[in-house]
């Protein structure tokens, strides 16, 4: 508790003249203040009582809601008893909506709402409040808190929060009876004042409904309200408050009713006679027409069932009930003969189904009507003396065999003859044939029961006489069995068997089918062929059941040897006549574990002892072949690349292609030189020569002019010597071209090539090299020095 503090509470009246004049709010504010010492009060035996001194006074707060006055509203004011009025003492304001909604004055402890409040948001606003020292923020009292409440004001209508509203109602119904409740809600305070007190009236649904004022129970207002004179109905409800005074907002909501159906109407039949007919050739079950009882009801409430009840046609007709349509089916119960009756007579009743016990008195709930039925003649088809037939064949039966035989006779008085056949459209494969006037089915051919068991045909009877009608019977046709079909392995997968089998190990169970039907006792027996009965290997053993048994008799098998074992295994069915074939079962050899796990049933490479496989050899020998002949190969081209290409007059020498190295040009080549056209003189005149095509006429052989350097060009020389080679017929499949360092055309040396001046005389001299300088010195050494011997000589 707060020593020395006095809590003034200012409390705001509400009322018409405190919003007109918001300003005088602290004027009637209520103040109490406490006294910070204790007050003695005496008591009735005399005792003296003491009350607590408390600092703070624990009153509400009120502001008005929606105020929109010009200033902020006083909510009220603090004052601390040690506060001397110094300015000393600092209010502090915390907690819901402080320093937003609520501002403090924290000289003067008052309290302002700043902004406009809503109840409906927020009712109420918790705050604390506590004095401290201006200077050093030091509470001289604990904190306490207060709450600020809103009061309310009617500025909310009433709302329908679930509408628009539907509701169901029986017809027929009594003057009171509930049919819904609606609710509305007021968002303003239900405790204070009467801005949510609603009351309840009907705007629009008079005289037919009734609302209650206080509850919002829709009720009816008249007594039979029919729903074949009007099913639907728009009702609307208003709720307002402030009691339903003067100056209270309202809402409203709409209700549609439905008048639902009961059971308040009897069928009746629109006219008392009906007249129909039906021909003699209807089958029973087929209608013969159709009468209604209206009802206006609905649902099962106008549900119409019909029956039968007197009348010379009892036995012949019978009547049922649309339930889509409501009305009743007159149907043939047995066949009607024109030439034995042409009319009958029926009465027929229609009543409801269900009936409402509280309308009983408005009843019968039925009504009846007379129906006259004429029979007409028609010419009817012939009649099967069955339904159906059923036959059974063998199969492989020879063709021509007979299956059975129908039977129709004309039911008319005139007693035509039939004309029996069967519809190809029954009989596709045409397995069938019958006998036109006997009815008699037989077989086209030999039938497999394996391949289809059962054949179902129609046979079509037709007067020979009559309007080509016709009736048909459906025939059945079973193939019965013989047993002309060997039995086969069940499955035809392989046998499995480990490198390190045991001996006498079961490797197989070996099972049988058979194509044909199994009789009960039947059985198949397993055997070996013959000509593996004595085998080494594997052995059988005839389980007596159907199945037989595939032993090793060998210990151990080895993959390397053989990885494939077939066996030829007989079996043998006990049908009659028994008939057996030999099957083949496939045994593969496999690498296993020592747990017996397979791993591997593909055929390995033989490893050979010295440590190379066959393979291996063979691929070393293929090696060593393939480089002998490539080198044999490389040989030869090298031994045929030094054969000269190049025939001499003296001697057939083929030289081959000799490049010299272009020393300059000489006195007149001031140009770049294109060796291209030396390499291939006939290339520039557009002459491709042959190069591998040898030639097919055989010519003579020119020997060639040896050019003199003095007078004959190298071009010259050159194209003779291709023409020679191209006319040789020795000559191999390819051209050879004698390439030369050449100086250029008007050079004094002329052709500088020494491939003639080793087998010819020259006549040329060759003293002027001496004067060409250091470049010729070892040209005119050796030609001047020869010459020079020469002269000597």
């Amino acid at each position: 508790m707060w020593e020395g503090l006095v809590l003034q509470v200012i409390f705001l009246c509400l009322g018409v003249a405190l919003c007109s004049h918001p300003p005088s709010l602290q004027d009637h504010a209520h103040r109490r203040r406490l006294s910070p010492h204790r007050h003695r009060e005496r008591g009735k035996e005399g005792q003296v009582l003491h009350r607590s001194k408390r600092g703070w006074v624990w009153n509400q707060f009120f502001v008005i809601e929606e105020y929109t006055g010009p200033d902020p509203v006083l909510v009220g004011r603090l004052h601390s008893d040690v506060d001397s009025g110094n300015g000393n003492i600092k209010y502090i304001l915390s907690g819901e909506g402080a320093g937003t909604i609520f501002v403090i004055d924290d000289k003067t402890g008052n309290i302002h709402a700043t902004k406009t409040l809503d109840r409906e948001e927020q009712a109420q606003y918790t705050l604390t409040a506590q004095a401290v020292a201006r200077d050093t923020n030091k509470p001289l009292e604990p904190p306490s808190e207060f709450i600020v409440k809103v009061q309310d004001i009617n500025d909310n209508p009433p709302e329908f929060l679930h509408g628009p509203y539907y509701a169901r109602v029986p017809e027929m119904s009594s003057v009171g009876t509930s049919v819904i409740q609606v609710t509305a809600t007021d968002a303003d305070d239900p405790t204070y004042g009467n801005s949510a007190r609603l009351v309840y009236s009907i705007l629009q649904g008079q005289p037919y409904f009734s609302v209650e004022s206080q509850t919002g129970i829709i009720r009816t207002a008249l007594p039979n309200m029919d729903r074949e004179a009007r099913q639907e109905y728009n009702v609307v409800i208003q709720a307002k408050d402030m009691g339903g005074h003067m100056g209270g907002l309202s809402g409203t909501t709409e209700v549609k009713i439905t008048l639902t159906d009961v059971n308040d109407n009897p069928p009746k039949f629109p006219q008392s006679t009906y007249s129909m007919s039906v021909a003699e050739d209807k089958a029973v079950g087929e209608e013969v027409g159709r009468l209604k009882a209206r009802d206006p009801d609905l649902g099962e409430n106008g549900l119409v069932t019909y029956r039968l009840l007197e009348g010379d046609g009892m036995a012949v007709f019978e009547i049922h009930t649309d339930s889509h349509t409501r009305e009743g089916v007159i149907k043939l119960k047995k066949t009607v003969d024109f030439e034995t009756k042409r009319a009958y007579t029926l009465k027929v009743e229609a009543s409801n189904a269900l009936v409402d016990p509280r309308f009983i008195a408005w009843g019968p709930y039925r009504d009846t009507a007379a129906v006259k039925i004429a029979v007409e003649d028609a010419d009817e088809p012939p009649a099967f003396t069955a339904s159906g037939y059923s036959f059974e064949v063998e199969e492989n039966a020879p063709e021509g065999t007979s299956v059975g035989r129908v039977h129709a006779k004309d039911t008319d008085v005139a007693n035509s003859p039939i004309r029996y056949m069967i519809p190809r459209y029954t009989d596709v494969e045409q397995f069938f044939s019958i006998g036109p006037e006997d009815g008699i089915i037989r077989t086209t051919r030999p039938l497999d029961r394996e391949t289809q068991a059962w054949h179902n045909i129609s046979v079509s009877a037709t007067e020979i006489s009559g309007h080509h009608q016709d009736a048909k019977a459906r025939v059945n046709i079973k193939v019965k069995d013989v047993n002309d079909n060997a039995p086969e392995f069940a499955t035809q997968n392989e046998v499995l068997v480990c490198e390190n089998v045991a001996h006498g190990k079961l490797i197989e169970t070996v099972s049988a089918v058979d194509k044909d039907e199994m009789a009960h006792r039947q059985h198949f027996r397993f055997s070996l062929a013959p000509e593996v009965a004595n085998n080494h290997n594997f052995s059988l053993k005839d389980n007596r059941d159907s199945t037989a048994g595939i032993y090793v008799t060998r210990k151990g098998f080895s993959r390397m040897t053989q990885d494939i074992y077939l066996l030829p295994i007989e079996i043998n069915d006990s049908g009659s006549p028994p008939m057996s074939s030999t099957n083949t079962l496939t045994i593969r050899v496999c690498s296993c574990d020592s747990k017996d796990t397979i791993l591997s049933c593909n055929v390995e490479p033989y490893v050979l002892p010295a440590g190379l496989s066959t393979g291996a050899l063979i691929a070393i020998l293929a090696c060593i072949i393939i480089l002998l002949a490539i080198v044999v190969l490389f040989v030869a081209l090298r031994r045929q690349k030094k054969e000269p290409l190049i025939v001499f007059e003296e001697e057939d020498i083929r030289e081959n292609i000799i490049t010299y190295d272009d020393e300059g040009g000489g006195e007149e080549d001031t140009e770049a030189f294109d060796i291209a056209t030396l390499q291939n003189p006939d290339g520039a005149n557009g002459f491709l020569p042959r190069k591998d095509m040898k030639p097919e006429l055989q010519y003579a052989h020119h020997p060639g002019v040896r050019p003199v350097a003095s007078s004959v060009d190298v071009d010259d020389f050159i194209k003779t010597r291709v023409i020679d080679a191209d006319n040789d017929p020795t000559a191999p499949p390819y051209d050879s071209i004698q390439i030369y360092g050449y100086e250029g055309r008007g050079s004094i040396a002329g052709s500088l090539s020494s491939l003639e001046t080793v087998t010819t005389d020259s006549d040329l001299d060759y003293d002027y090299l001496q004067s060409w300088g250091p470049r010729f010195k070892k040209l005119a050494d050796l030609y001047g020095t020869k010459d020079s011997g020469d002269d000597n000589s």
